[in-house]
């Protein structure tokens, strides 16, 4: 089995996988998600990671007792917003050297433009509205510390964001992950999450190419 397609069979049985880790780990779990969370969000080579999925089958483990739903509230929050608070920094220090390089390795382009036409068309808002977005929340931090918003700013709509993405799909998970149905159909449910939550992205880069965009290396300039 390749690596894309072992990648996919974890995102889509992380309930299974979750249980196997908690079985083996214990405590140690709420490092473990900690650490994919930090990672989604704070570091703009890894936004492949399930952060919506982990959050919703966390919370589905938590209404079973499995997991303690406040430790990993307080685990998600300080990870979406350190995560966040990191990718701030490193775009505001080396991110327009990063931007300079012709060949970016393990940074797609053209993810950083379309977070960019994002962040032009939402503002500030941004910083909460891209956290229920994959890609775009990971690098849309990035793309406000290299337009220089004033981190006061920043950190005020980064911790908003962040107790609002938390609550809804740990919420979410605690609430409905606990049913028959969804238990029975989880890969359908984390498969209908990443479908949601990609529209507006979609529908942001259909609308771009339709009027034609500007390149994230023609402007970055974003309100301080």
């Amino acid at each position: 089995m390749s690596i894309i397609q072992t990648f996919i069979n974890v995102v889509l049985h992380l309930d299974k996988y979750l249980n196997v880790i908690i079985q083996n780990y214990g405590i140690w779990t709420y490092a473990i998600v900690f650490l994919i969370i930090f990672c989604e969000t704070g570091l703009v080579v890894t936004p492949f990671l399930p952060g919506d999925s982990i959050l919703f089958a966390t919370g589905a483990l938590a209404s079973i007792g499995s997991l303690n739903f406040p430790t990993l509230f307080i685990t998600f929050f300080i990870a979406a917003v350190a995560g966040d608070t990191v990718n701030y920094h490193i775009g505001k220090n080396i991110g327009n050297k990063i931007l300079e390089k012709e060949d970016m390795k393990y940074i797609n382009k053209e993810y950083l433009e379309e977070s960019h036409k994002f962040y032009q068309k939402h503002g500030s808002m941004t910083i909460v509205l891209g956290r229920f977005i994959p890609i775009i929340r990971t690098f849309v931090p990035f793309v406000a510390g290299i337009g220089e918003m004033s981190y006061p700013k920043f950190i005020s709509y980064n911790m908003l964001g962040g107790f609002s993405w938390v609550t809804l799909m740990l919420g979410g998970g605690y609430f409905f992950g606990g049913l028959p149905f969804i238990k029975d159909h989880f890969s359908y449910v984390v498969i209908a999450i990443i479908i949601i939550s990609i529209i507006p992205a979609i529908v942001t880069v259909i609308k771009e190419k339709k009027n034609g965009g500007n390149k994230i290396n023609d402007v970055i300039n974003t309100e301080s």
